[in-house]
């Protein structure tokens, strides 16, 4: 949650009367109205109801383009990401939050390529912290000096854009077809460099929605078509594997307890941090028979002629670990859509480094 608990304060009412506030000023360019009407707002939608919530999230969202790159945007989205939590409409918020992360993470990365430009070879990327912007940093990175300081900024406050994007992206399959792929690889690229913990971005960003899974099972030469959606990690998807599979009596194994089961797909959000344990059935394997790690992704699964295609095995060794999904307000999804013909399970086999036992 973006605000952990609502302020204290007066009866709910009038949020919607300083947004409008805050909306004349913005028009009007007026910085001094429009940062104490910002603050007006920020208090009352700690104690607004749901139906106001829901009324202020879009249009708080169509303010993030007239407010300044150097401003606090990135506050106002968090503001907007807050009302999707309380009930706003994901897609009518989206674009100006999603927007705005896709220009933090270019301009972050465009810091980088001057910041090492500017310096010696091998020199360690600052701390993303707001204390490096100063002159000397804008005249390290050349240019004009409001665009030197908008990529600072951006280097130093990209990871605030999160929780609104969070906020939009775990509530709509839509927008996570429509921005993953747009967004997903800037997002690696500026993770790698370990300045920024991106990881909750990023694997928003890499959800797989509707997507196809072919599934072979070594042990028993057996082939699966599934069709998977909503799955935040690899345990997860390796939960919905083994209750699938070996719930439904198609594959030998330990089936998932129920309560595992619905941790990982229950559509009502996770309430907190559960004790429940998923064991582990299998062990997940690339067509070329390399490991893919639990700790990953669906995404990490290799395309083979048009499918992502996984290999399961025995597992290696016994393991277990919490239940609990990695995105609460994102329940999974597997399903069976047919049990593949021997002849065709081969086939697939084929197109792997592994052999069927």
């Amino acid at each position: 949650m973006i605000f952990k608990e609502k302020s204290k304060g007066p009866e709910p009412g009038g949020v919607l009367s300083e947004l409008e506030r805050l909306e004349q000023a913005v028009e009007a360019r007026d910085g001094g109205r429009t940062e104490q009407a910002f603050g007006a707002v920020l208090d009352g939608l700690q104690r607004a109801p749901g139906d106001e919530l829901a009324v202020a999230g879009p249009r708080l969202a169509a303010l993030i383009p007239g407010f300044p790159p150097t401003g606090p945007r990135a506050l106002l989205a968090t503001a907007a990401g807050y009302c999707v939590e309380s009930g706003a409409d994901p897609v009518a918020c989206a674009e100006p939050i999603l927007a705005g992360v896709r220009q933090d993470l270019d301009d972050a990365l465009e810091f980088v390529r001057r910041w090492r430009a500017g310096g010696d070879a091998g020199e360690e990327l600052p701390e993303a912290d707001g204390k490096i912007v100063d002159d000397a940093l804008r005249a390290r990175l050349g240019g004009d000096p409001y665009e030197a300081t908008r990529l600072a900024l951006a280097w130093c406050t990209v990871g605030e854009w999160q929780p609104p994007a969070l906020a939009v992206l775990c509530r709509s399959a839509e927008l996570r077809g429509r921005y993953g792929a747009e967004l997903l690889p800037a997002c690696r690229e500026l993770a790698a460099l370990e300045r920024h913990d991106l990881k909750c971005l990023e694997y928003a960003l890499a959800v797989l929605d509707d997507e196809p899974l072919v599934v072979l099972h070594r042990p028993t030469g057996r082939g699966f078509e599934m069709r998977i959606g909503g799955i935040g990690d690899n345990f997860q998807l390796h939960t919905l594997l083994a209750h699938v599979l070996v719930g439904g009596g198609h594959v030998p194994g330990t089936a998932p307890t129920a309560e595992s089961v619905r941790l990982a797909t229950d559509p009502e959000p996770a309430q907190g941090r559960s004790d429940a344990l998923a064991v582990g059935t299998f062990e997940l394997l690339a067509p070329d028979g390399g490991r893919i790690w639990n700790e990953g992704l669906p995404d990490d699964i290799p395309v083979v002629e048009g499918r992502r295609l996984l290999v399961l095995d025995e597992p290696l060794y016994e393991r277990s670990w919490n239940a609990d999904r990695f995105f609460p307000h994102l329940p999974g999804t597997a399903e069976l859509v047919r049990v593949l013909p021997e002849e065709e399970a081969g086939v697939w086999f084929g197109r792997t480094s592994v052999t069927a036992v």
